[in-house]
């Protein structure tokens, strides 16, 4: 394992990891960059994590990013869930609206 990868390791430390399975029971790793609280409810934007292990690699230049609604299962654990439409279009306004801040 190469040393840039032993940092972007410790940096995926830093933040929770989600992982995603899709219908094929392909697993997926996230990180969750942002927990936007709108009313009662909580949204991670979750940005997929490079896995690449070779530096020659030609990974996909685009970052694969999702917006979850974070709820509670009996247990008490974090579920991520899909947002309605209404609550995605919400959470996209503001994570938009906090970038443009940040830019300033």
């Amino acid at each position: 394992m190469s040393e840039k990868h032993d940092d972007e390791l410790l940096d995926w430390e830093e933040d929770p990891v989600v992982v995603m399975t899709d219908e094929e029971g392909n697993e997926y790793y996230y990180r969750e960059e942002l927990v936007i609280p709108v009313g009662e409810k909580r949204f991670a934007v979750l940005v997929a994590m490079d896995t690449c292990e070779d530096e020659e690699c030609e990974c996909e230049e685009e970052v694969d990013v999702f917006i979850a609604r974070i709820d509670t299962d009996e247990a008490g654990e974090d579920v991520y869930s899909d947002p309605t439409d209404e609550e995605f279009e919400e959470v996209s306004r503001l994570y938009e609206e906090l970038m443009d801040e940040e830019e300033e």
